[in-house]
């Protein structure tokens, strides 16, 4: 992702895997047959690949330095975890993409999940002498509090659809477990820069991150869409959207909030430039990266 400045506040990526990942027509089950595969043609290019007709999806953590701290947004899949394929691929990437940006896990002040599936939180842990401790020995880690409780729930439970009760235990536990857990609710501050948004839908405590300085403003966004279909067809939830209908309701409040604005969204999951603005069209809405 480029580097992107918001007033005072620097935002860059970590990326830990890129390239072309799922076929559009399993992973919107909504979508009428056949819609998909009409409409990617004339999405931007950089989120295509024609010849094995996938979406190219990123898996990236955002750095956020305000005046004040370093904030990792998203912490992708972590290694060791022992997850199957596809998501045993190799993690070196991420490690040496911390480097780059001049950072040791020390440095780390804050790490903040949008939410809590496996993509998004398992740098939140590594593993030592057989346990797993928070990655990030300095830091708080933010959680929202229903996100949190309802993961905690279900980990006692067992599986729930494509998501195991390990995800849980692994990641995010033991953060609890060492006294480095924040709870928090909607109205959460971190500072003058950096609030939440609740987006509930894709998962039960499901948030966007809110930047913000010298009046300009931009959404690091998590799962709230991973395509740029999504843009041109909002009640498309995917397969892994817990509320499908509270993920679309999600989506039109955010998109209405910045369309025809100078503000910025980030999704996780969209490519690089991955930034990019919304516009208004007589069909909906646009998307545009900022390059």
């Amino acid at each position: 992702m480029n580097r992107l400045q918001i007033g005072d506040v620097r935002i860059t990526s970590i990326i830990e895997r890129d390239g072309p990942w799922r076929v559009a027509e399993t992973m919107f089950p909504g979508a009428p047959p056949g819609a998909a595969h009409a409409l990617l043609p004339a999405m931007d290019p950089r989120t295509y690949e024609a010849g094995t007709n996938k979406m190219v999806i990123t898996y990236q953590s955002f750095v956020v330095r305000t005046p004040h701290h370093v904030i990792l947004v998203d912490t992708c899949t972590g290694e060791d975890k022992g997850y199957p394929a596809p998501m045993d691929y190799p993690k070196q990437p991420w490690l040496d993409g911390l480097a780059a940006e001049g950072l040791t896990v020390e440095d780390v002040d804050y790490v903040f999940c949008t939410h809590l599936h496996i993509d998004h939180c398992g740098w939140n842990t590594v593993l030592r002498d057989g346990r797993w401790v928070p990655t990030f020995p300095n830091a708080k880690y933010i959680f929202h509090k229903r996100e949190y409780a309802y993961w905690e729930a279900q980990a006692k439970l067992g599986p729930i659809g494509n998501h195991k009760p390990e995800v849980f235990l692994m990641n995010c536990a033991p953060v609890m477990e060492a006294g480095q857990a924040v709870l928090v609710d909607d109205d959460f501050s971190l500072d003058d820069c950096i609030t939440i948004i609740p987006t509930p839908g894709h998962s039960p405590g499901h948030c966007c991150v809110n930047i913000a300085s010298r009046g300009a403003l931009a959404i690091i966004t998590g799962d709230l869409m991973h395509h740029q279909l999504q843009v041109n067809e909002p009640g498309w939830s995917t397969i892994f959207c817990a509320d499908p209908e509270a993920a679309t309701a999600s989506r039109l409040k955010i998109f209405g909030s910045v369309a025809d604005t100078a503000d910025m969204l980030l999704p996780v999951h969209f490519p690089n430039p991955t930034a990019g603005r919304l516009r208004h069209t007589a069909q909906g809405f646009r998307w545009l990266f900022v390059d």
